[in-house]
């Protein structure tokens, strides 16, 4: 895949954990290791919008494209 997530990076900055942000975003433990790990298809604007504003970056922190 030409995507590459680097959640882990911003979890990681941000000293939060995946449980954590998990629930502040409303989205299973699960949900979010797939996203992780890019094991998904797709990703809702809705859900990225959370993730960004919960660990205060931008869509391009997360995902990069090569």
């Amino acid at each position: 895949m030409a995507i590459i997530i680097n959640l882990d990076v911003m979890l990681a900055k941000r000293k939060m954990r995946s449980k954590e942000l998990a629930g502040l975003i409303g989205i299973t433990e699960q949900n979010l290791s797939l996203l992780k790990t890019g094991k998904v298809k797709g990703i809702r604007l809705e859900t990225l919008d959370k993730i960004c504003q919960e660990l205060d970056c931008q869509p391009g922190d997360i995902l990069l494209f090569q």
